[in-house]
């Protein structure tokens, strides 16, 4: 990977990691002042697709492993995250 790729990558996870989080941070205020299951499932499934994220850029950028097990991560915390976030678009 070149300087310039991994350079944008880093900041890109990072605004990733900033806006995920305050969305995350957000949904959860409002859970702890509505107790609403739905808005805590909401909390939970940001969280989950912001750590994915991180946990995707951290593989690909710090640990010696395949490059492809970067995205296999990510995906499957976004997948995870996104399911979760779909189910508290149900719950009442």
């Amino acid at each position: 990977m070149t300087p310039n790729v991994a350079t944008a990558l880093v900041v890109l996870k990072t605004l990733a990691l900033l806006l995920g989080g305050s969305i995350t941070y957000h949904a959860f205020k409002a859970y702890r002042r509505t107790r609403s299951p739905a808005l805590r499932a909401l909390a939970i499934g940001f969280g989950v697709v912001t750590l994915g994220a991180i946990f995707g850029g951290v593989v690909d950028q710090l640990l010696p492993l395949d490059p492809n097990l970067a995205l296999v991560v990510e995906s499957l915390f976004t997948t995870v995250g996104f399911g979760i976030i779909l189910y508290s678009l149900y719950v009442d």
